[in-house]
């Protein structure tokens, strides 16, 4: 037991020294994001433990925005791609082109071959380009003839969706669903919220400069740190619960009976751990507490929650049955 406490507490300096430049990134990007403090500090997670993110909010409320601030942040490569309906895989991932003075084929990369890409609106491209992006955010690499490349790391997906706008939109498979780490719904600003948007941004010119205050090489090293942060078996044991909670209510005694077509995949399990890690991480701890699963929680399982016709009739939302689970689990 002794141990374990010098462990975790050389942990927790470790922890302390490679979070500092995320406190200050965060500084940074609140200097032009008003509000929307969940969101940003949920886009850290997804960087800190590797993992694709889905944003879903009504226009206007600083989703692309707070994507480029981010990516302004690091001193790294940065991406927007639009999607719209009639994106060809080609414009994605790249293609091959013929030079008639060589007489051979040379490859010619697309902008997904960048650190941290912006899919704005990327439930209105369709299957065969979902399809692309399907590999490169799994496989972290691109498939263009018969050569394949490997792509440099970090490599974060940021999708953006929005749930008004039917005209024009295909929805995304589950198996692309399953794997963003996070699924981040953005609400309206606050009443003070509101006015501060209108003092800071009511003028016809925007300064949204950040200045880069972080490699990437930090980042990597900060993912070796999240990976070495302490986390107890009864905590693991409490997402394992979570989890299965989804799949079989009735053995957990969870009152959403009926109301679950599919339960979640053991990709959600791994995305609580690192996700729990990470946001002890961004708090400067070296241990997990059960309140880094419950905070991370509703992000990682609200799009693995298919919801079944009964629960729609009754109009219930995955976050609905979302809290229902982690209300009725006992929390370690």
């Amino acid at each position: 037991m002794a141990t374990t406490e010098i462990d975790v507490k050389q942990i927790g300096q470790r922890v302390q020294a490679a979070s500092a430049p995320f406190r200050q990134l965060l500084d940074q990007i609140q200097e032009v994001i008003v509000g929307q403090d969940e969101l940003l500090h949920k886009m850290l997670v997804g960087l800190l433990s590797n993992g694709h993110i889905l944003i879903e909010g009504v226009p206007g409320l600083a989703k692309t925005t707070a994507v480029q601030c981010l990516a302004n942040g690091i001193h790294t490569g940065f991406q927007r791609l639009q999607f719209t309906p009639d994106l060809l895989p080609a414009d994605l991932i790249g293609t091959l082109i013929y030079r008639p003075q060589d007489g051979d084929f040379v490859v010619q990369k697309g902008p997904i071959f960048s650190n941290i890409i912006l899919a704005d609106e990327i439930n209105r491209a369709p299957a065969k380009v979902q399809s692309a992006l399907l590999e490169a955010m799994q496989e972290r690499q691109i498939t263009i003839g018969k050569e394949t490349f490997k792509l440099d790391e970090p490599f974060l997906v940021l999708a953006t969706q929005n749930p008004i706008e039917q005209e024009g939109t295909y929805p995304l498979p589950e198996a692309q669903v399953d794997r963003f780490m996070l699924k981040l719904i953005v609400t309206y600003p606050t009443r003070d919220q509101e006015r501060q948007i209108i003092d800071r941004m009511a003028t016809t010119e925007h300064d949204r400069h950040i200045a880069p205050v972080m490699e990437p090489g930090a980042i990597m090293a900060a993912r070796q740190v999240v990976d070495q942060i302490y986390i107890d078996d009864k905590i693991k044991d409490y997402v394992v619960e979570l989890v299965l909670a989804t799949r079989e209510p009735a053995r957990a005694n969870v009152p959403v009976e009926g109301l679950i077509q599919y339960g979640a995949s053991p990709r959600a399990s791994i995305f609580l751990i690192l996700g729990a890690k990470a946001n002890a991480f961004l708090d400067g701890r070296g241990y997990v507490v059960p309140q880094d699963v419950k905070d991370i929680a509703r992000d990682v399982l609200r799009h693995r929650v298919i919801l079944s016709y009964e629960a729609e009739a009754e109009e219930k939302t995955p976050d609905d049955i979302v809290r229902t689970v982690l209300s009725h689990i006992p929390v370690p």
